[in-house]
């Protein structure tokens, strides 16, 4: 077997318009597609991730459990999306002006959280920030 590449990662949300207004506003991904349900309300939004594939915020009517930032469970543990070492400095300040707080931070990575409470990375891995 011999796998292309990435294809999409799919987020279940309980809030879909701040899981929105978080990626696309805050992180930058732009929107790709919209899917309805058969009754015509929103079911889920696809934002491009830069280098090829997507994100897909679909949305589900559970709460998100709170778990901390080290949580030993087994599954995903992040999404890692790149940034340039050069611009660390300004992409640590855009996060606060937006509110969004950097709970962890790395030699190379800027951890934070989306409205739900998913781990993100922020990541310039291997190039050490200036």
């Amino acid at each position: 077997m011999h796998t292309l590449g990435f294809h999409h990662l799919a987020v279940q949300v309980h809030d879909l318009g701040r899981a929105l207004a978080f990626y696309r506003d805050v992180l930058g991904l732009s929107e790709r597609d919209r899917h309805h349900r058969e009754d015509g309300s929103l079911r889920s939004i696809w934002l491009d991730v830069p280098g090829g594939g997507f994100l897909a915020l679909e949305e589900t009517g559970e709460l998100p459990r709170p778990t901390p930032f080290r949580d030993a469970t087994p599954g995903w543990l992040l999404l890692a999306l790149r940034i340039r070492a050069q611009e660390r400095a300004s992409v640590e300040s855009h996060l606060a002006r937006h509110g969004v707080e950097v709970v962890h931070r790395t030699r190379w990575t800027l951890y934070v959280r989306d409205p739900e409470g998913n781990r993100i990375g922020l990541s310039h891995h291997p190039e050490d920030a200036p």
